[in-house]
Parts: structure tokens; C-alpha cells; sequence
């Protein structure tokens, strides 16, 4: 198997729920120089009548971490509880490509790691996000449910299609 060793991101699969706890687990006790994030992303939901923004993760089960990856580390993050496994193929551990990490990028910009509402025009299924802190990601819109204001898009992450749910404000093109 082949490690990395300079800083890079690489992807843990958790388990499910369990994202925050083990980023609380790899933070006390893997130290200052690497860093971890659960990227979230804020959408509206209707409760008892009312509106409110509430967070959700964007990746569920997967835990973002930034650092040097050699056969210790290896090791000490395969023996953590919640952990499921790194993502890696048949050879390497896989790190984030450059191309996706302008959309980590975004998500690490911002205190919160969160990713707030967004505008975009909807033209036959291609999407190009308009405002927002994604603005500029293009993706294609799978299902808009305009009545709680949420669009599943599909991005390209990690080399594979994902479908993210994403809070949005649907801008008709002029």
C-alpha cells in the first residue's frame, strides 16, 4: 500500500450519526496538526407551521481529513471507534483531487464548515449555481421539491457522481 507523505485530504467512512463523535475523537487525540471537518449544509424545513433553516450534513457518514498520512497514522485512524474505513483503492489511500477541492475550499472557508442556501438557474437539467457559497459549481438538478425550497443536485466528489440535497432559491433565466 502506498501512503502520501506530504499534507493532503483524505475521506474516512464512518459510521452513519456517528460523524461529529468521532471528529471529537480524532481532534483530542491525533493533535494540532491535522484537521478534521463534517461539512453541513443549511436548507429550510416547514415545523408546526413554521419556517426555519436547519443543518444537515452534507456527506452523510463521511468525516474530511487534512494531514500527512504515513503507516502510523494509517493505523492509529483504523484502530478508532465509529471508524469504518479510509478511502483507498487496491494500492493508495485516495486524496481529495485538486478539482474538488475548490468545493472544500468553499466549505473549509467559512468558521462553520456549512454550506448556506444558494440560488441557481435551472436550464433543461443542467444547473449552474448562481449565489451562495457554492456559486460557480455546475451539477445537475435530479429533483427540485419547491415547496420546502431543496434541489438534489449531482456534483462530482472523489471521482464519483454524489447527490447532495441542497437548500435553494430558484432564479428563472431572463
Amino acid at each position: 500500500m502506498q501512503l502520501q507523505h506530504k499534507e493532503c485530504w483524505y475521506v474516512l467512512f464512518v459510521n452513519t450519526n456517528q460523524e461529529e463523535k468521532v471528529k471529537e475523537i480524532l481532534q483530542r487525540t491525533m493533535g494540532e496538526e491535522y484537521k478534521f471537518i463534517v461539512p453541513t449544509r443549511e436548507l429550510r424545513e416547514r415545523k408546526d407551521g413554521q419556517w426555519r433553516n436547519v443543518k444537515r450534513r452534507l456527506f452523510p457518514g463521511y468525516v474530511l481529513i487534512k494531514g500527512i498520512m504515513n503507516v502510523d497514522v494509517y493505523y492509529k485512524l483504523k484502530k478508532t471507534p465509529g471508524i469504518i474505513k479510509l478511502l483507498r483503492s487496491e494500492d493508495e489511500v485516495l486524496t481529495v483531487d485538486e478539482r474538488e477541492l475548490r468545493v472544500l475550499k468553499i466549505l473549509i472557508d467559512n468558521e462553520d464548515n456549512n454550506i448556506g442556501i444558494s440560488k441557481l438557474y435551472k436550464q433543461n437539467d443542467n444547473i449552474r449555481i448562481t449565489a451562495g457559497p457554492l456559486v460557480g459549481l455546475e451539477g445537475q438538478i435530479l429533483k427540485v421539491d419547491s415547496r420546502k425550497g431543496r434541489a438534489k443536485v449531482n456534483l462530482s466528489f472523489m471521482n464519483e457522481e454524489r447527490v447532495v440535497e441542497l437548500g435553494v432559491e430558484l432564479v428563472d433565466k431572463i
